[in-house]
């Protein structure tokens, strides 16, 4: 996506790539496809607007954040697929890990959970599982990263091996309050420091690309995470102020400003990005199951035929006429952290129809939502009054409707949705002085349609008891 000065989209493209199951709870992706699918996003971005790459003041990159990735130092050539956030594949690895009573240490540090959702055990199994790789790694001949340190990679030719404090802060391997790789967690892990990234500033200089790929030497000014950067695009700059992100997953930041909060509910403490070399941090919750459980209904049910057809299915019934559909189909994330959870549909009779399962999906992604907000209100001791949206299923009005009734606060949807790609662009602009400000970005922020609650607070509360009561019987 191309922005510019006010924040206004001036292009954009985007390229679907393939998803790889090779096992039952493994996902991986092709690094080169993924980096192809960024060329050519990049070209017709350049070409929609009508501009080359010399108009480019700098690039943001903003990634799925644990997507893991081992590649040759001299070759450039990785060793074996991606594996992404998803992937549970180091399950018993991470219980073994907490059997161990290794888990106090790894969350006091980096303020995650022993959970295959984060980088350190994926990097582990790859160096397991590759032959030699963990030898070549201490002998610094191969580079581990994260899809942002991939991205910069390639763009400078390999050059530089870098990559931002808040991906960082998503692999078990870093501690967020000294704000460095952490001696005792690599040794943990057994993961080698030779082929880790350097950690730098969310926003700043970090380097140029090649002149090949825009036509002229451009700066790379921004790297972070694809929720942090979501964030950040959404103005919430200040303690208190959250977002949720509506994608594959879904993920919900609230910023608790410069010092990190222990969460009592099994939340994630995250730095939310690092500028002028100090922190920021967030709590977040993360839901695996969001958009995806719309892919589901498509793919593995068949009873839609597009994505965007869910709204006008669940449209056609007032509710879901009792069922309820539990999406486990990769574990539950916060705050149960059950990876070996599975998915079910309950509630149906006879005359369950499509309409009551699209229903029950869409109240789905909007109940997991609500339950970690209110923990998140707990954690921080401070009111959640608003909720900003993004994401491609935050234009679906209906599922908006339901998550502000779940809530029992307003829910805003921005003008541009795709707030992740505005973060990284605002992120990449304060590098070079195209906004001069964090606070400039911020006043570019416009809503385009608020949702108000629509049901008392007696049937907001029963339909977040009934949702408990139904998840509880899953969980192990």
């Amino acid at each position: 996506m191309l922005f510019d000065r006010a924040g206004r989209v001036r292009g954009a493209a985007q390229r679907e790539f393939q998803q790889h199951f090779p096992l039952p709870g493994w996902v991986e992706h092709d690094a080169e496809e993924i980096w192809r699918s960024q060329l050519d996003a990049i070209a017709e971005t350049l070409a929609s607007a009508g501009v080359d790459g010399q108009a480019v003041a700098a690039i943001g990159i903003t990634n799925q954040r644990e997507t893991t990735l081992v590649w040759d130092r001299a070759t450039g050539e990785p060793l074996h697929r991606a594996i992404v956030w998803q992937d549970r594949r180091t399950t018993a690895m991470c219980e073994q890990l907490r059997a161990a009573g290794h888990e106090p240490l790894v969350s006091a540090r980096t303020g995650l959970l022993l959970d295959p959702y984060f980088s350190a055990t994926k990097l582990r199994w790859l160096l397991d599982h590759v032959p030699g790789a963990r030898e070549r790694a201490r002998r610094g001949e191969l580079a581990f990263g994260t899809i942002d340190t991939w991205l910069v990679w390639k763009l400078s030719g390999g050059r530089l091996h870098v990559t931002d404090a808040s991906n960082a802060s998503r692999t078990l391997l870093y501690d967020i309050h000294r704000g460095e790789w952490d001696e005792e967690l690599l040794a943990l892990f057994d993961i080698p420091r030779e082929v880790l990234p350097t950690v730098g500033n969310s926003s700043g200089p970090i380097g140029e690309t090649d002149r090949q790929w825009l036509g002229a030497p451009t700066l790379i000014g921004g790297m972070a995470g694809d929720q942090q950067a979501a964030t950040f695009g959404q103005a919430c700059l200040t303690p208190g102020m959250a977002k949720c992100t509506y994608g594959t997953g879904c993920f919900m930041l609230m910023n608790t400003g410069h010092k990190p909060m222990v969460s009592a509910h099994r939340l994630l403490t995250t730095v939310a990005w690092r500028l002028d070399e100090r922190l920021s941090y967030a709590l977040e919750g993360g839901v695996f199951m969001g958009g995806a459980i719309v892919q589901w209904l498509r793919d593995g049910l068949g009873i839609i035929h597009s994505s965007a057809e869910v709204e006008a299915l669940a449209a056609t019934v007032p509710d879901s006429g009792g069922v309820t559909l539990i999406p486990a189909f990769v574990g539950l994330g916060a705050p149960w952290w059950q990876p070996d959870a599975r998915a079910a549909l309950v509630g149906m009779t006879r005359g369950t129809g499509r309409g009551h399962i699209a229903r029950a999906a869409l109240d789905a992604i909007a109940l997991q939502c609500a339950e970690l907000f209110a923990a998140m209100e707990r954690d921080s001791s401070l009111r959640l009054t608003q909720l900003r949206v993004d994401g491609g299923a935050a234009r679906n009005d209906l599922l908006m409707q339901i998550q502000a009734d779940v809530l029992g606060v307003p829910v805003v949807r921005p003008q541009v949705t795709e707030t992740t790609a505005q973060g990284a662009a605002y992120l990449a602009g304060l590098a070079v002085g195209f906004w001069r400000s964090p606070e400039e970005c911020a006043a570019g922020w416009r809503s385009e349609r608020s949702f108000e609650p629509a049901i008392t607070d007696s049937a907001r509360r029963t339909r977040l008891e009934h949702w408990r009561h139904e998840v509880g019987r899953i969980v192990r």
